[in-house]
């Protein structure tokens, strides 16, 4: 059994963010190139994530498209807050499943300016 690389997508996952995605009618007077399908889209993202490259030097061989095409598609799915639903999504799974380990959860909410640091002024006064 070959193991999965961590850009890649399981058929269970993509079931789950898939819904999530805003759909895209295809323009038939003027279709323009064949859109790069949404799972390989996404790999591609996940893969430019992964490996630190940059956009443009995601390899068109791997099959995700151009990475331009990706970064696009990404900004599109965060302008229709895919990403925030499916946050939602998952933790209300994992909580049903009864998967979330709150254990090691460390919240941090103090302010501390630094040492030496001027004191902020009020918003009313200028400078």
């Amino acid at each position: 059994m070959t193991r999965r690389k961590p850009w890649e997508v399981s058929d269970e996952l993509w079931a789950v963010i898939e819904p999530l995605l805003p759909k895209r009618e295809r323009r038939f007077r003027h279709p323009g190139r064949k859109r790069i399908d949404d799972r390989k889209t996404l790999q591609g993202v996940l893969f430019v994530l992964y490996t630190g490259i940059q956009w443009e030097y995601l390899p068109q061989e791997l099959g995700f498209g151009s990475g331009p095409t990706c970064w696009r598609r990404l900004a599109e799915w965060q302008e229709a807050g895919v990403w925030e639903e499916l946050q939602r999504v998952l933790l209300d799974r994992l909580r049903a499943a009864d998967r979330l380990d709150f254990s090691r959860v460390t919240v941090d909410a103090s302010h501390v300016p630094a040492a030496g640091a001027k004191q902020p002024k009020s918003r009313s006064e200028s400078g």
